[in-house]
């Protein structure tokens, strides 16, 4: 019967897991909780929170293709338990990744958390939809500054989120810029506070 995790776990990569001690562990995964195939709240809420991710696309003879999507957070929007979609924006205009989508429907996600060192990882297929205004305009986000041109919707098989180790824990610029702003701006007011009070107590 096949698992989840077999979308991953494919026999050669069974036999190294095998091979180097990690077998057994995983086998126990597999027989205990094993991966999601469906959209569950940890991962909804995860996802809302998501400005960036990775989007893995392959041609037909398996050269690989990696691609930055960003936005605004909640910019990957969930259609059901089995479905994601994103508008894609006008960009480079290169188009590998829906070439390759026309030729080999196999996608993969990769949403990095940096701030909570957190990384989930979905295997799917995806597909380009051309021409249907309606899904564009519910994907898309009328204030950010890009032109959507189609939606790409991704199809979950399996999806898995692992351990924090070695993942740096970095902030957004837009939060640390408003916190510096709002300390730099207390510094100023009690800068001026000091001043006036020194004023006063030579005055006197």
């Amino acid at each position: 019967m096949q698992i989840a995790s077999d979308i991953a776990f494919t026999p050669s990569v069974k036999a190294e897991q095998s091979k180097r001690g990690s077998r057994l562990q995983y086998e126990r995964m597999e027989r205990t909780r094993g991966w999601p195939s469906t959209v569950t709240p940890d991962l909804t809420a995860f996802i809302a929170d998501a400005r960036s991710f990775y989007l893995a696309t392959a041609s037909a003879d398996g050269q690989p293709y990696i691609q930055h999507r960003g936005g605004p957070a909640g910019f990957l929007k969930i259609l059901d338990d089995k479905r994601l979609a994103f508008a894609d924006y006008v960009g480079n205009r290169q188009y590998i990744t829906i070439g390759n989508l026309a030729e080999n429907p196999k996608a993969y996600i990769f949403i990095m958390d940096y701030v909570h060192q957190r990384r989930v990882k979905l295997w799917g297929t995806a597909k380009v939809i051309e021409g249907d205004d309606e899904l564009l305009s519910k994907l898309s986000d009328p204030t950010y500054r890009a032109r959507p041109e189609r939606v790409i919707v991704f199809t979950i098989e399996a999806w898995d989120q692992n351990c924090p180790q070695h993942i740096p824990r970095m902030l957004p610029f837009d939060e640390v810029a408003g916190a510096i702003g709002r300390l730099q701006t207390r510094i100023a007011d009690l800068e001026t506070e000091n001043a006036r009070l020194r004023n006063d107590s030579k005055a006197q």
